[in-house]
Parts: structure tokens; sequence; C-alpha cells
């Protein structure tokens, strides 16, 4: 006997795009079913989940209309959607979206405005002339307020939205993603709205290009604390967009993330598969500094894997495309690989190299204390990641002294930056510091700072 297979049950992201809720405010259930539908649900489903017929969801689909309060909350309850949504019962989130998205400004009463106006005139005397006293419970805390949509977006929009992304952009690369995180998310559920209004075909693409931006920018500072699940959600979607916009080199920097993002957990075998899906997406973009920095990043896999040849080979290469690249790549998200990156990934490549092979800690050396002599406060936390490095490589080069400054400075930058990520990269320093085997003057300093490191590490 054939049996039909389930329909899929809409994401909770479905419920939250603002033309369901809309359609959900307004009781408007053929529009409801009519989404639903485009996003895999099936007739069927739908008649399951709410305890309609299958005639009845028919019906409603060719438009007729449900009032009765006991319908409307078995198809709140059947797809466990708040009853708030279809205004069956009261919730403050639900009033703050509907005054922001359904009720326009003139129909608030003119009483409610002034009636604020005045008891905040009168708190603004109070505090100019010195006898203000606690805030009232009224004022203390803000309600939460969708931010008013345009009605069409237009270039500028998008010009907007690139612009806020690339100052939070900068923001994360100096002060570490704990300091700019909830605002990049923040921003991400903006883009995302728009992605949502009526636009020109130029504009959309351009439009799905920012959203990809800010999705991929939001899964890296959500990695930068930690949040990997949150990470891998918005790597996702930027994937998705990126997609849609048919930008291959933004393909290309959404896997390569996600590569990192592996490789930082020590998940090589998957790190190296994102890499090399990445370095595909390069190379059909034609975007010699992204095949650079993917190939460099090949490199570093294959060096905690213990391939030394093939760590070498894609070095090579990584050098070789980005002395070829020049200035031709102008994506935003791909401006930051510049040749102090190339410095930093050959050291370390060569670092991870020298855990197996010796003859290599003084090459991850050489490298590392070059893009180290050449970052500015603007690139603290690439600083911060190649200090730690390069102490490590100071220790099996037996340069006690070099170790214990370069350490100092990376576990200070670690005190400094919001980033979960720069303190877990001092654990390899930590664990060789600790165990130091040297008996000579700095012998229990070295072990000092890999204890406090190991403090840092257990905060």
């Amino acid at each position: 006997m054939n049996v039909e297979p389930r329909s899929p049950l809409p994401a909770d992201e479905v419920w939250e795009r603002l033309d369901m809720r809309r359609a959900l405010a307004a009781r408007d259930l053929g529009t409801v079913f009519r989404l639903l539908q485009k996003h895999g649900t099936s007739q069927r489903t739908i008649a399951a989940l709410t305890g309609m017929s299958s005639s009845e969801v028919y019906e409603v689909l060719r438009g007729r209309r449900v009032m009765a309060y006991e319908v409307l909350c078995r198809v709140a309850d059947g797809f466990g959607v708040p009853r708030g949504y279809l205004g069956l019962a009261y919730d403050t989130d639900t009033a703050s979206w509907l005054d922001q998205n359904l009720v326009p400004a003139q129909t608030r009463t003119d009483h409610e405005d002034d009636t604020r106006g005045h008891a905040l005139l009168a708190y603004a005397a109070e505090v100019t002339v010195g006898t203000a006293g606690e805030l009232s419970s009224e004022w203390a805390s803000v309600p939460a307020a969708a931010t008013p949509l345009p009605g069409q977006i237009g270039p500028e929009d998008v010009e907007q939205a690139e612009a806020v992304t690339a100052q939070l952009r900068h923001l994360d690369y100096r002060f570490g993603g704990g300091a700019c995180r909830d605002a990049v998310a923040a921003h991400a559920r903006w883009v995302d709205k728009l992605c949502e209004l009526p636009s020109r075909p130029a504009t959309q693409t351009q439009l799905l290009v920012a959203a990809a931006d800010v999705h991929n920018l939001a899964g890296w500072t959500a990695f930068d604390v930690g949040l990997y699940n949150v990470a891998g959600r918005h790597l996702a979607l930027a994937l998705d967009f990126a997609r849609q916009a048919k930008v291959p080199s933004l393909t290309a920097n959404v896997l390569y993330r996600a590569g990192r993002v592996y490789l930082h957990r020590k998940r090589v075998g998957e790190a190296l598969r994102f890499f090399q899906l990445g370095q595909l997406a390069a190379q059909d973009s034609g975007s010699r500094r992204t095949v650079a920095m993917l190939c460099a990043n090949i490199a570093w896999t294959y060096a905690e894997m213990g391939d030394e040849a093939q760590a070498i080979t894609h070095l090579n290469r990584a050098q070789d495309e980005f002395d070829r690249a020049g200035d031709a790549d102008q994506e935003p998200w791909v401006q930051f690989f510049a040749e102090l990156d190339v410095l930093a990934l050959d050291g370390m490549t060569k670092l991870a190299m020298a855990r197996h092979n010796d003859a290599y800690a003084a090459p991850a050396r050489q490298a590392l204390e070059s893009s180290v002599t050449r970052r500015t406060d603007g690139m603290a936390r690439s600083l911060a990641f190649e200090q730690g490095a390069l102490a490590t490589a100071c220790l099996l080069t037996k340069d006690t002294q070099a170790a214990l400054e370069y350490g100092g400075q990376a576990l200070e930058q670690a005190h400094r930056l919001r980033s979960r990520r720069v303190t877990d990269r001092l654990a390899p320093l930590g664990r060789l510091a600790v165990g130091v085997a040297d008996r000579g003057p700095n012998a229990d300093a070295v072990r000092d700072l890999g204890l406090r490191i190991e403090q840092v590490l257990a905060s």
C-alpha cells in the first residue's frame, strides 16, 4: 500500500515572517494555509493538526472566512503558535509587535501622548533643579518595539545595511566577537526583514548579498564567543543567501569560516572538507585572494593531521595565488586577508608540523615574528593569536626570555578582548609552559606563565 509521506512541519522562523504575522493577526487563515503550503506543509497535514477536514481546509484556501473561537484556538494550538498571534490572548510582546506593524501611529490617542509628554517634562524639570528621585517604574525600562519598515526597498537601504555591517566587522576584528555579537545578530534580523519587502530585481540581489554577508559575520562573532550551534545556524543562512545571490566568492568565504569553526574544535576531517568545498567555490569565482586564503587554511589543516607533504604543497600554492591576486578582489568579506595573514598561516602551519618534526620550529618562529611586528592595534585579535603561537615557537627553540615576553603580551590581550577563541588558542602554550623541563633562570617564570594561562582557561 502506498502511504503519502508526511509533509514537514513549518520551521519556527516561518511564524515570525512579517507576511505570516500579519495574516495571523488578521485571522486570514486562507493566507496562513497558503504560506504553510509554500514552505512544504501539505493540505492533509494542515487538516490533521487543526482538527479540520480536508474539505474544510480546501474551502478556507478558496476564501472561506473562519471566525469561530474554537477553530482559531485549534489552529494556534495545533501548530504551537502563541494564541496572542491571532488575537485570542494577550501578551506584551505580541501587543508591541502589533502596535509597530499593524496600528498606524496616528490612531494612538492624543490623550496618551499628552500624558506621557507631561510626565517626561515634569521629570526633566526635577532633574534640572536637582530634586529628582528614582525614575518611576513606568519609565525604568524600554518595552520591545520593532523599528518601522520602509514600504519598498531601494539601493539606499542596501547601502545603509552594508555600511552597518562594515562597522560591526571592524569592531569584531578589533575588540572580539563579544563586543558586538548582539548588535550583529540584531542587524541580521533587520536585514532579514528587509529581504521580505518588495524591491526591484537588481536591488533584491544586492540585498541577498548583504544578508549573506551579515549572517556570515553573525556566525563568526558567535563562534568567537564559543556559541558553536548559533554560529552554525547563521552560517547556514549565509550559505543560502549567497546561493540565491549567485556570488561564489561569498559562498567560499562562508565555507572558510565554517571550516575554521571545526578546525578550532579539533574536528580536522570536517574542517578539511569545508575548506576544500570553499576552494572549489573560490576557483569558480575567479578570486585569487580567496583561493589563497582557502589553500593556506587547507595547509594548516593538513599540518594538524600530520601530512607534511600536503601542508607544504598548499602553503606554496597559497603564496603563489596571493602574489598573483593583486588588488582585483574588492569584496568586503575578503579584504581582511592580506600579506600578514599569509605569513601568519605559514607560521601556524609550520608550528603544527613542529610537533612531529623539530626542524619546523625555527621557520615557524621566523614567520610569526614577521607578522607580529607588523600588526597594529586595529588587528588586536589576530595579534593575540600570533603572539601566543610565537611564544610557543620560542619555547620550542629554547628561547625562554622571548617566550615570556610574547606569552605575557598574549595573556594581556586575552584579558582585554571579548573573544573566547583567543583564550582557547593559549592552551598549547599553557601546557608547554607548565611542563617546561628547562632548569635555567627563567624556568619558574615560564611555569608561572603556564599556570596563569590555565587559570584563564578555567574561568
